[in-house]
């Protein structure tokens, strides 16, 4: 088959590679008919993330149709559309039992184009299949189904849950790549006063208006903005800088959650000094992607708007052409770039 494999920090090509095959009981290889590129894929690439190994086909988000199956797997069968997870679970250890999938200890978590091959590829190895795929209705288009592989379950898991978004709170987000406004659409579930969406590119502070954004704004703007009142109730900081982070600390109100849910490659500065006071709650998190069943629903029956999050197709096999496009995003104003079989 071929892949996009990871070659090295800066390094990747789309390669001929082995076939997927079954290894153990639970899994199942589906044939991937959508897949995107995401944020943490272009971390790799950058050599933040040194445990991916060379040689590993990157991607952690698919929608496809399952071809074969492990003896242990009763639910699915080959001829399955399904959502496959961007985490893996083995739904039987204490961590699984307790919804807490990414945390899981018996081989799970976030494996798929991290720990093993991943998604960016005509075939996938899904391990523990039965816990780590969810079946896709066909009113659901693929483009949209892809999404809720990690980013929509991210923003709301990561972001809006962990930061207790409520009805009649000031908002802030940190970010306005694709899990940034994500975050967007899910907290406007929650009928907050506003939504401030702030970034350094004017291409993604356009998209996050489009996509339902109060206020789109450059730093310095978002801090004069909030200065007359107590600040922000929830900050999600969804930008994975350390700059992000700090502006997140100072746009708070005191009392008020900061839900960290981009990924952090490297060290992010807590100014305790000026924190200490304020009854500040720091939340981190990988998601568990257990809300997707709920998350699908909404998308399926239209409460929830996804579609403004893709702005691109393309053909699987120019996945490297989706790498360059989705890194000049802040440019060209790219979000999500679907790949289809």
């Amino acid at each position: 088959m071929r892949a996009l494999v990871y070659h090295g920090p800066g390094q990747r090509s789309w390669d001929t590679v082995a076939d997927p095959a079954i290894e153990e009981p639970g899994d199942a290889v589906v044939r991937v008919d959508a897949t995107t590129v995401c944020g943490s894929d272009l971390r790799i690439l950058r050599g933040d993330l040194p445990e991916v190994k060379p040689g590993t086909v990157l991607g952690h988000e698919a929608v496809g149709e399952v071809v074969e199956v492990g003896p242990d797997v009763e639910r699915l069968r080959p001829g399955h559309q399904v959502i496959v997870s961007a985490v893996s679970a083995c739904g039987r250890c204490r961590a699984c039992r307790n919804t807490l999938f990414g945390q899981c200890n018996r081989g799970g978590g976030w494996i798929l184009g991290n720990r093993i091959n991943g998604t960016q590829a005509e075939l996938v190895r899904v391990p523990f299949a039965e816990h780590s795929t969810h079946r896709r209705p066909a009113s659901v288009p693929l483009a949209e189904a892809v999404l809720l592989s990690d980013v929509l379950p991210t923003a709301y898991e990561v972001g809006v849950r962990n930061g207790h978004v409520s009805p009649g709170d000031t908002v802030v987000v940190v970010g306005a790549g694709p899990i940034g406004l994500a975050s967007v659409l899910v907290a406007r579930l929650y009928s907050p006063r506003r939504i401030m969406v702030v970034d350094l590119s004017t291409a993604r502070l356009e998209a996050a208006a489009r996509v339902g954004g109060d206020t789109a704004v450059l730093p310095g703007k978002l801090i004069a903005d909030l200065a007359e009142g107590p600040g922000a109730d929830v900050v999600i900081e969804a930008s994975g800088e350390p700059d992000g982070f700090v502006l997140s600390t100072r746009a708070v109100r005191s009392g008020g959650h900061i839900a960290t849910i981009g990924v952090h490659g490297r060290p992010a500065t807590l100014h305790l000094e000026s924190l200490w006071h304020k009854n500040v709650t720091i939340s981190t998190g990988q998601v568990d992607t257990s809300s997707v069943p709920w998350l699908l629903g909404m998308v399926r029956y239209g409460d929830l708007e996804v579609s403004g999050l893709v702005t691109d197709t393309l053909p699987l096999d120019r996945t490297e052409d989706a790498y360059e496009a989705f890194a000049r995003g802040t440019v060209t104003g790219a979000l999500k770039i679907v790949l289809l079989r």
